[in-house]
């Protein structure tokens, strides 16, 4: 017997394709296409607001060449309210100048490729990286203002190649390799894969995001090459367009540009714009196509999907997590204490600890942060080197907490990958920076080391170390684990920390960053 991968299944997907009547378009009174105008926008306003569903996502898209004019993404936790999405729009006065020129009803998934430990139950096996990538892959959004592709494929099933004839250990190594190619378009290209075995007339609907359409020509061209494709890869028809905001609606039909850019947003029949503001262009984080943020075994393994996983870690904002943050910082200011606001902003932190060969890892970095540079919420990524610890740690600056947590998602595809701050025992206090003037930085490393003999004796205290920059030396990372928070209060409010405070503002060539991570 051939093994199947276990499955599980989050939201359901519609993709539905419409064509304009352009001849009933021109040939209608005002009064008709404002009205249709009006009734289409609110119809797609209304989905995008989710102001019907309790969760989803929904977006309009323009459609280039002959297929299809518009297209409309829904996810949504059923299929009855996609069916309900559906007529709903057929009431519209919008509905009469369109004709439905295709559709793809799917679900989305992850599979037993992904950890066999989280389909066994294994809770003490699954960090909360891994739950935060699959809770992305189940429930995917939708990235504003970007460029889409739509295409079904199945895998094939012939005389010479038959993918369900294989071994289960041999569709998991084809299709790491294949997630091996769409790791390097990490931060470029999000995906979301969606199963339609049963649904459709293929087995999965891909749709790819990106705000370069050549990016999307690039990674769908070089996995053409991958075996996983070029010997069991079959594909349906492939769509191409470009998202703008409902506001917009009465700027296409007049033939305009969209997204229009202006603050107004949308236009009437006649091009007349006005409404609400158009969507900005949003590049957190990302997702990478092909690529899933543990390497154990199947990297880039999505069960039997056509490519590796995407990455789309939702890093939803805590209400409880974010009031404990802001606690925190508040008694760190009492004590006149810097807590994490560069620039005036927020800065949120993802930290993985590695045991590989530093050299080696921060060659892995520097292919990430290439592409996180694309997105304007990265401050920072860098590969920091343990003085008395046999790790290393990778730190990545995000100005916002979901953008941090997709990092996470690739990182955590770095080698060797032992731990993630926050998820080791106890309370992950905080990362602290430090930019020591170059003359005092073994003057800092000194008394870092006494200060460290300190931290042993404190109660509470599981483990600190210095950490150096290895592209600078000059910068300094300080990674410290406490039991409890208030025993790292405590060595805060002690007066070491303070003296120490109070040299280091001699020594220092920048205000000191302290990131909390847990």
């Amino acid at each position: 017997m051939v093994e199947a991968p276990a499955t599980e299944e989050g939201w359901f997907a519609l993709h539905e394709f419409r064509s304009i009547d352009w001849d009933a378009w021109r040939d209608a009174p005002d009064r008709k296409r404002e009205r249709a105008v009006e009734e289409g926008r609110s119809y797609l306003l209304h989905r995008e607001k989710l102001a019907a569903a309790d969760a989803g996502d929904s977006a309009v898209f323009s459609v280039l060449g002959h297929k299809a004019d518009l297209l409309t993404i829904h996810f949504r936790p059923t299929l009855d309210e996609l069916s309900t999405i559906e007529r709903g729009f057929e009431n519209t006065a919008l509905a009469e100048f369109t004709t439905t020129e295709s559709s793809y009803v799917s679900v989305t998934e992850v599979s037993g490729y992904v950890s066999d430990a989280y389909f066994e139950g294994d809770e003490e096996e699954v960090d909360e990286g891994l739950r935060r990538y699959i809770e992305g892959k189940l429930k995917p959004e939708i990235p504003d203002d970007e460029y889409v592709s739509f295409y079904p494929m199945s895998k094939r099933r012939g005389e010479e190649y038959n993918w369900y004839a294989l071994p289960f250990d041999e569709r998991a190594e084809l299709m790491s390799g294949h997630g091996d190619v769409g790791r390097e378009y990490a931060g470029k290209i999000k995906q979301v894969i969606a199963s339609s075995v049963g649904f459709d007339d293929h087995e999965w609907g891909v749709t790819l995001f990106g705000s370069d359409p050549t990016d999307i020509k690039d990674i769908v061209y070089e996995m053409r090459f991958d075996e996983a494709s070029s010997r069991y890869g079959e594909f349906g028809r492939f769509y191409v367009g470009r998202r703008f905001p409902p506001e917009d609606l009465g700027a296409y039909l007049a033939g305009e540009p969209v997204p229009t850019g202006d603050a107004g947003g949308g236009g009437d029949a006649d091009g007349h714009h006005g409404g609400a503001d158009a969507h900005d262009h949003h590049g957190e984080g990302g997702s990478a196509h092909g690529d899933h943020p543990h390497g154990d075994g199947s990297a880039g393994g999505e069960g039997d999907h056509p490519h590796g996983g995407d990455d789309r870690s939702h890093g939803e904002d805590d209400a409880e997590g974010s009031a404990d943050a802001d606690d925190i910082r508040g008694e760190l200011a009492d004590l006149d204490i810097y807590a994490g606001k560069p620039h005036g902003e927020d800065v949120f932190a993802t930290v993985l600890y590695s045991e590989a060969d530093v050299d080696d890892l921060f060659e892995e970095v520097q292919g990430l942060r290439a592409n996180f540079d694309h997105y304007g919420t990265h401050v920072k990524t860098a590969v920091y080197e343990g003085r008395s610890t046999d790790r290393a740690a990778v730190v990545s600056l995000w100005e916002t907490a979901s953008a941090a947590e997709t990092a996470a998602g690739f990182l955590s595809e770095l080698p060797e990958v032992v731990g993630r701050a926050g998820e080791e025992s106890g309370f992950g206090t905080m990362g602290m920076f430090y930019t020591v003037k170059p003359e005092h930085r073994e003057d800092f490393a000194d008394t870092f080391d006494e200060v460290g003999e300190a931290l042993a004796g404190m109660e509470g205290h599981l483990e600190t170390d210095l950490m150096v920059n290895v592209e600078d030396e000059n910068d300094m990372f300080i990674a410290s684990q406490w039991r409890a928070r208030e025993d790292a209060m405590d060595f805060f409010r002690s007066d070491d920390f303070r003296e120490t405070v109070q040299w280091g503002r001699e020594v220092l060539a920048d205000r000191p960053r302290h990131v909390f991570l847990a």
